[in-house]
C-alpha cells in the first residue's frame, strides 16, 4: 500500500535503484524521505501484514496525503461486520435517469475529475428493449426522463464469482468476508487484465494522474476503498465500504431521489434488500456468464 507517484519499478530491479543511489547499506539513510520511500516499495501485499505493519502504513499516508493535498485525510482500516454480506437491488420504474447518483459517488469516492473518471454510468434505452450494446452512456437531455427511454444504472456487481478476481496475476483484488471485492492499489500492477475480464465494464484504469478540487476531497477514507489512488493502477465501486462498515448507505443510495435504490445484509432475513428477493420478480445482468452477481434489478 503505498500512495502518491513515486517510482514504479520492479521489485527485482529495486537493488540497483539503491546501488546507484548511495549503496545498499546506506540506503535508509541517503536521503530526506527516502527510508518512507523502501518502506513503501518492500511492504508486503495488505492481506499479509501484521496489523502493526498496517498501522504504520496507513500513517504514513495520511502524512504523504497531508504533504501532496493540503488537507488532513484519515485513512481507516475498518473490517468486515461479522454476520454480514452486503448486496444490493434497483428498481428501473423508479430510476429516471438524473444521475445524482453519479455525482454523488464521485464526489464520496475521491474520482479523478482530469482525466474525468466514474464508477456508475447510467444507460438510457428504449422501452421494451435491454440492448446495452446500443444504450446511450453520454445521454444529454434538457430534461429527463426522455419519452419512450427507460434508464439502467451499472457498476460493480460484486460477484461471488467473479471474473476480474481470477484474472489478477498478481492476486491484488479479491473478495472481503462481506462479498465487496476490493483492490489493494499498492500490489496492482496496472496490467488491466481485471479490467479485461470483467463483463460490466465496472473497473476503471488511471491513465493519468488523478486530480481533485482542493475543496472537494473526501477526507473520510478507507485503505481498500476510497483513500486517493495513484497513476497506473485499476479501482472499481466498493460499495462504499468507508461507510457501509460503520452502518452507513452507500453515497449513492443516499443521493438517489426517486428511492429506486435498496441496499442490505443478504444474511438477514428482516432486511428490505431481502424482501425485495423474495416478493419481486428479479434480474441479474449476464447472467448466464455465471458471476453471481450480488446486484439485481427489478420493477414495481
Amino acid at each position: 500500500m503505498s500512495s502518491g507517484d513515486g517510482p514504479r519499478v520492479s521489485r527485482r530491479g529495486v537493488l540497483k535503484v539503491l546501488g546507484a543511489a548511495c549503496g545498499t547499506a546506506a540506503a535508509t539513510a541517503c536521503a530526506p524521505g527516502y527510508s518512507e520511500w523502501l518502506q513503501r516499495f518492500f511492504q508486503e501485499h495488505y492481506q499479509r501484514m501484521t496489523p502493526e505493519e498496517v498501522k504504520d502504513a496507513l500513517a504514513r499516508m495520511e502524512r504523504e496525503y497531508q504533504q501532496q493535498l493540503g488537507v488532513e485525510v484519515r485513512v481507516k482500516d475498518s473490517k468486515p461486520i461479522p454476520g454480514v454480506r452486503f448486496g444490493y437491488a434497483l428498481n428501473i420504474s423508479k430510476c429516471k435517469g438524473y444521475r445524482e447518483c453519479v455525482r454523488a459517488c464521485i464526489e464520496e469516492n475521491n474520482l479523478s475529475r482530469d482525466p474525468e473518471l466514474a464508477y456508475i454510468r447510467v444507460l438510457e434505452m428504449d422501452n421494451g428493449t435491454l440492448d446495452l450494446e446500443r444504450s446511450d452512456h453520454y445521454y444529454e437531455h434538457e430534461t429527463v426522463p426522455q419519452p419512450g427511454k427507460f434508464y439502467l444504472p451499472v457498476s460493480c456487481m460484486q460477484c461471488d464469482n467473479a471474473p476480474c478476481v481470477k484474472a489478477c496475476p498478481v492476486k491484488a483484488t479479491w473478495a472481503e468476508p462481506d462479498g465487496v471485492v476490493v483492490v489493494d492499489y499498492d500490489w496492482c500492477i496496472g496490467c488491466r487484465a481485471c479490467q479485461a475480464a470483467c463483463p460490466y465494464g465496472a473497473r476503471h484504469f488511471n491513465w493519468g494522474t488523478p486530480t481533485l478540487p482542493p475543496k472537494g476531497i473526501q477526507t473520510d477514507t478507507h485503505v481498500l476503498g476510497n483513500r486517493p489512488r495513484p497513476r497506473g493502477v485499476v479501482e472499481k465501486c466498493t460499495f462504499c465500504l468507508h461507510r457501509t462498515r460503520e452502518g452507513r448507505l452507500p453515497a449513492c443510495h443516499e443521493a438517489c431521489p426517486t428511492g429506486a435504490r435498496v441496499f442490505g445484509n443478504l444474511l438477514d432475513p428482516a432486511s428490505e434488500i431481502r424482501w425485495v428477493l423474495e416478493h419481486k420478480t428479479v434480474f441479474r445482468l449476464k447472467e448466464g456468464l455465471k458471476t453471481e452477481p450480488k446486484f439485481w434489478y427489478y420493477s414495481d
